[in-house]
């Protein structure tokens, strides 16, 4: 029987081959001239490349900025609920996300494109706004996934150090932008710092330099913040500005297995990102079911923010008894200096089933070890120390 089926595989490639040859001798040209396409950046691996590593028998699941509490009640129901319809294709659920964003913000459903978490998007937005050897500008540390990305195609990547307190340096990032800047990219809160930048200094920012480049606000953890609505920079796009704003589910809502993100931007900048995205079309049925039912469902959040803020209260006062500082947090992730080799110290707290990420940052070696629920705080205390 494997026989059988091999010898049919071969005769279709061979008859594909055969028949095949003068579309591709017509073809071959233009496929050349195409973008080369990769299903992901090497950086965009990290954090799934250290799960992996991990053992199965993980007592705390700290490596990754996850939200350990998971998905609402409300969520999980209508997965559960939308299965029955789903084999029709999402069309009507991805418009009614998109209403429900749009009236939440004040923007035009035109303002919004959904996609499979915010990945694809800042992927589209690395090759729209870098190709042709254009540069993107980051602080540095930052997220990297956009600009490693944009390296992949030819662009360039700008790096600029952060301030003596671990932010954002927004003067300095202005400074660099030149002829050949296609893009600013800000991430706000920062990855993997958890600061956070000055609300009106970068509203000012967004003002003069989107005037000169794109501005890209990556705003993945701004559900942790105190009043996100006002820190947002999305007042900025409907002032006119020229700027893309990221959101994602994957942090407080728990959708980071659920997959979908979104970007808010002008109408114009919204058709030409679609060109290099998927259009939300790879955006499940039960993910897009989901997500309307849980988006701000506030009583949920809340909640879900409170936990995170107790867990993190909890690590505060681990580092200080075990004698160590910490970058004050606005996320859900906290960065601290450690007193031993990076990947020495990753290594000893997996043997204690405990999942971590290791930095380095001036030199120095840090840890930066995401909230976890108060049995994972704790279990991550009783190994830390045993090493510190």
């Amino acid at each position: 029987m494997a026989n059988s089926i091999n010898r049919r595989n071969w005769i279709r490639s061979s008859a594909f081959m055969a028949g095949g040859l003068a579309f591709c001798s017509g073809t071959i040209t233009k496929l050349a001239a195409m973008p080369k396409r990769v299903l992901r950046s090497p950086r965009a691996l990290t954090d799934r490349e250290v799960a992996l590593a991990a053992p199965f028998d993980l007592k705390a699941r700290l490596l990754a900025n996850e939200n350990p509490f998971g998905p609402s009640a409300t969520a999980k129901k209508a997965i559960a609920d939308a299965l029955d319809k789903s084999y029709q294709y999402p069309f009507m659920l991805a418009s009614q996300l998109s209403g429900k964003i749009a009236a939440y913000e004040g923007v035009a459903m035109k303002n919004i494109l959904l996609d499979s978490g915010s990945t694809p998007l800042l992927h589209a937005a690395a090759l729209c706004y870098t190709k042709g050897g254009k540069s993107v500008i980051t602080g540095d540390p930052s997220y990297d996934d956009l600009p490693t990305y944009a390296e992949e195609f030819d662009g360039k990547w700008v790096k600029v150090p952060l301030t003596a307190d671990y932010k954002l340096d927004l003067d300095a990032m202005e400074a660099k932008v030149d002829a050949n800047t296609g893009m600013v990219y800000i991430c706000n809160p920062n990855n993997p710092t958890a600061t956070v930048v000055d609300t009106a200094k970068l509203k000012a920012f967004c003002d003069r330099v989107s005037k000169k480049t794109m501005v890209f606000i990556d705003e993945a953890y701004i559900d942790y913040l105190p009043d996100p609505q006002n820190s947002t920079m999305i007042s900025q796009l409907k002032a006119g500005n020229n700027i893309i704003v990221a959101r994602t589910f994957s942090k407080l809502y728990g959708f980071a297995g659920l997959r979908l993100g979104y970007v808010i931007a002008q109408p114009e900048t919204i058709t030409t990102l679609k060109k290099y995205s998927s259009a939300g079309f790879n955006i499940s049925s039960t993910t897009l079911a989901a997500a309307v039912a849980a988006y701000q469902e506030k009583d949920f959040l809340a909640e879900t923010l409170k936990k995170t803020n107790e867990s993190k209260e909890y690590l505060y006062s681990v580092l200080k008894k075990e004698g160590y500082t910490y970058i004050p947090s606005s996320a859900n992730f906290v960065m601290f200096p450690i007193k031993m080799d990076g990947k020495k110290f990753s290594t000893e707290m997996f043997k204690r089933s405990v999942g971590i990420r290791d930095w380095k940052l001036n030199g120095q070696d840090w840890c930066r070890i995401s909230i976890g629920r108060m049995d994972e705080m704790e279990a991550f205390a009783a190994a830390f120390k045993e090493i510190s």
